[in-house]
């Protein structure tokens, strides 16, 4: 499985489109904001008396960031699931979501794979069953269905069908 270039994007049916140029205003704006914060986090630690008119001018300049910020990410159509955002404002790493749902994916697979088994078994089972009960009733059966196999596969045939059962179209210039 190859990884996908975080400035990648793949929202047009799995081919990747370059969205970094709509970031790039995004991403500098939080780097901006960061750098206030911080500055802004060493002002109120170190306060005085004197360094109010310091703190007021860097909670100003941040608001101003966030405004920009904002009329940046404008240009970005990103979606975000819920649950990533609520696990990013909870601490915890957004890719334990992703790990998450591939996890619930693979289990439900493994359940509908072993669902799957257990009827093939059961139709086996019965046929079985019902060979020993009714022995001319099921071979009249077996006749049938290769008769009918014998008819789809010649119909899927007729109609162009490729070996996976997909359909070719066929595509005019």
């Amino acid at each position: 499985m190859e990884s996908q270039n975080p400035g990648q994007s793949t929202g047009n049916g799995g081919a990747p489109t370059d969205v970094k140029p709509s970031l790039d205003p995004v991403l500098k704006s939080i780097q901006k904001s960061l750098g206030i914060l911080h500055q802004l986090h060493c002002t109120v630690s170190s306060f005085t008396v004197n360094s109010q008119l310091t703190l007021l001018e860097r909670v100003n300049s941040l608001v101003c960031e966030f405004d920009e910020m904002q009329k940046a990410a404008q240009n970005c159509d990103i979606q975000v699931p819920l649950e990533v955002a609520m696990l990013i404002d909870e601490g915890k790493n957004p890719d334990e979501f992703t790990k998450e749902i591939i996890n619930k994916c693979i289990q439900r697979n493994q359940t509908t794979k072993g669902k799957s088994e257990a009827f093939k078994n059961l139709r086996k089972q019965l046929l079985e069953e019902l060979e020993q009960t009714f022995p001319d009733e099921i071979e009249a059966y077996r006749e049938l269905r290769s008769v009918s196999s014998a008819e789809a596969k010649k119909q899927l045939q007729a109609q162009q069908g490729l070996p996976n059962g997909d359909v070719k179209i066929k595509t005019e210039h």
